[in-house]
């Protein structure tokens, strides 16, 4: 079984995951990183929004916050898994960047 681990805001990822779920054929197992708070513009730490470990064969990147996204980004090259950032132009890490 495949592990995916969706990265969200306010629910920003529900659509994606209950269709993953309704046509995945119980192939994949997802896990969300919800972040639900208020948050300031600019993020020049992000290390108390992110985890430090992530048990993923994927990462889907639903977050709201560009700071959030791009240390993300980084995050998941260090630890060597893929990430998909839907409709976002990215310039940090090596997520992946497909128009939506």
């Amino acid at each position: 079984m495949q592990k995916i681990m969706v990265f969200q805001q306010n629910g920003s990822g529900k659509s994606k995951i209950d269709g993953i779920n309704k046509f995945g054929e119980k192939q994949f197992l997802i896990t969300t990183f919800d972040i639900d708070e208020a948050l300031p513009l600019v993020l020049d730490d992000t290390s108390e929004y992110l985890p430090k470990k992530i048990d993923a064969d994927i990462v889907l990147d639903f977050l709201k916050h560009r700071d959030l996204s791009d240390d993300l980004s980084l995050l998941c090259e260090k630890l060597d898994i893929p990430v998909v950032a839907s409709g976002k132009k990215i310039t940090t890490g090596q997520a992946i960047c497909t128009p939506t």
